[in-house]
């Protein structure tokens, strides 16, 4: 017989489970004395149970397989409901393990006891409550299914201090193997047909497309047709963006010059194509046609309702239509590469601006100048995220995470630890807003005690600085948006980080590079010129798109 808790860890271990991030309370300790015995799985004890959420899906994003939190009942359990809903519609795999008090026998009246699996239904592929030591295998491996298979998401599992103490007989579950379904040959034909006859095709990159056999394959049909292609903000870095056909990241949601590429085609080809993004483009009756690739068919909606789906593995599909196309020599992509050209010589006019405090332009010029070529920037969120998504070149899948989904602060700094735990090997930088930073900057202790390298980029202007760009935008006053900050090099040194402050633009290029070749978790403050937000992205980029 089988102490219950061990069980549940040796089913982690059957799905090959390299970490446990989280917060333990009372409730977990039986489960952390079954961990404490575990060779494969390491704790990373974090500082607050959002972060350990955060962690475990930027596992999940960069390894397909499930990361795995735990917290507590009750405020533990509440405190991951922001990262359940961050993996879940970011499609990322996690699986979150949450204790309760006994469910046989009250222990201590209704203290601390909340409905955590009727809470987490909503935001969750799976949700359940542990009855039964019996039910182990079986339920860690359908959460680990579902967590894992398209889209990806989140998974949870509560589990009860009495069931944890219980003894069975039940044995973990052998993963299974499986092949996603390819797409029907007919919808493939169709697709061909009416790329074949269209005048001027594009390709949108969505979040769906961000899968390592994906990129392969559409860069082989990019090559093989030379139809140009944009991305998502979740689609950066599919496909190398200093490849001639690409024409921008849409990351503004109407009137920048990548709207202008897309306006230029008579059929739009959708890529992985996930309603959490922001649209890239409007669909109108009488407008351009669309072809919808994706492992779901399409969600329709006023904007979007695809005459043509292709549904199945992405990969195959793009490698079905690479291996049917015939290029048609009558396609014209000159207004495209127009447009895209005039994007980079708009960027490049702006960008050498040296100024201090910052310039947006020149921090993502030199941050993209500095980091080497499978270096990884994890955005957390503000306005400086869409002068990242904009002007900075992704030259690798994974390589620029951000949340267009959720979008939510905080997520940065977690973000970053994990992704430098994953690839302890190459360069990590977290960017992030005064804002977003404080919301987990306890993480600090974390990332110094893990001996982590990564070096965390704060952009501070004092103050939310995209709600503040939106007020201007929507013409409101200036108005209850700012705030003070701590001295942020001494709170850095506090948890026995490196602390550094951007004196001038040549001193920033100098600290970039001083702390990535230098081991250890460094911050930087990088005060930063936001006052020209609104001329240049609500304005000027408008203006000069419309002219062409």
């Amino acid at each position: 017989m089988t102490k219950a808790s061990d069980l549940f860890i040796q089913c982690l271990e059957e799905e090959d489970v390299e970490y446990i991030f989280g917060v333990p309370g009372e409730e977990n300790l039986d489960m952390l004395d079954s961990l404490s015995r575990s060779t494969t799985i390491r704790l990373i004890l974090t500082r607050h149970e959002q972060a350990a959420g955060f962690m475990a899906a930027t596992y999940g994003r960069h390894t397909g397989k499930t990361g795995v939190c735990m917290a507590t009942l009750g405020p533990g359990a509440t405190n991951l409901v922001t990262a359940a809903a961050y993996a879940q519609l970011g499609g990322m795999p996690i699986l979150m393990v949450t204790g309760q008090k006994p469910i046989k026998k009250s222990k201590q009246g209704r203290f601390q006891i909340l409905d955590v699996v009727g809470m987490m239904k909503p935001l969750t592929k799976f949700t359940h409550q542990l009855a039964s030591a019996d039910n182990i295998p079986s339920r860690v491996r359908e959460a680990f299914r579902l967590a894992e298979e398209e889209k990806p998401g989140a998974t949870h599992i509560e589990f009860p201090e009495d069931v944890a103490g219980e003894k069975t007989a039940s044995v973990p579950l052998k993963r299974s193997h499986t092949r996603r379904p390819n797409a029907d040959v007919k919808s493939i034909r169709a697709a061909v047909h009416a790329l074949e006859n269209a005048r001027s095709p594009i390709l949108v990159i969505g979040a769906g497309a961000n899968r390592t056999m994906t990129c392969r394959m559409l860069l082989q049909f990019i090559e093989k047709t030379g139809i140009p292609f944009l991305t998502t903000q979740l689609g950066k870095g599919v496909v190398d963006e200093r490849h001639p056909g690409f024409v921008g990241c849409a990351a503004l949601s109407a009137g920048d010059f990548v709207h202008r590429a897309v306006e230029a085609a008579d059929l739009i080809v959708n890529i992985g194509h996930d309603v959490i993004e922001k649209p890239p483009f409007f669909m109108r009756a009488g407008g351009a046609q669309v072809i919808h690739i994706s492992s779901r068919t399409a969600e329709v909606d006023p904007v979007y309702f695809p005459q043509i789906e292709v549904i199945g593995d992405i990969a195959n599909a793009i490698w079905q239509i690479k291996q049917d196309i015939v290029p048609n020599g009558g396609w014209t992509f000159d207004a495209m590469l127009a447009v895209r050209k005039a994007e980079v010589a708009h960027t490049a006019s702006i960008s050498g601006d040296a100024r201090f405090p910052i310039f947006p332009p020149f921090l993502v010029e030199q941050v993209r100048a500095a980091m080497p070529e499978d270096g990884i920037i994890c955005l957390d969120n503000g306005i400086y995220k869409i002068w990242f998504a904009r002007g900075y070149t992704a030259y690798r899948p994974n390589t620029v995470l951000l949340d267009n989904a959720l979008a939510t602060m905080g997520a940065g700094l977690p973000s970053a630890m994990a992704s430098a735990m994953v690839y302890p090997d190459r360069k990590v930088m977290a960017i992030c807003g005064d804002g977003g930073f404080m919301m987990n900057s306890q993480e600090m202790e974390t990332a110094v005690r893990l001996k982590l390298n990564l070096t965390v980029l704060i952009v501070n202007d004092d103050s939310y600085g995209m709600i503040r760009w939106k007020q201007a935008d929507m013409g409101f006053k200036d108005w209850g948006l700012t705030y003070g900050n701590p001295d942020f090099v001494k709170y850095a040194e506090s948890y026995g980080a490196f602390g550094h402050r951007a004196e001038s633009a040549e001193h920033l290029k100098q600290l970039l590079a001083h702390t990535r070749d230098t081991p250890g978790v460094h911050l930087i403050e990088c005060p930063v010129d936001y006052s020209e937000n609104d001329q240049i992205l609500n304005i000027d980029i408008k203006k000069l798109s419309k002219e062409l």
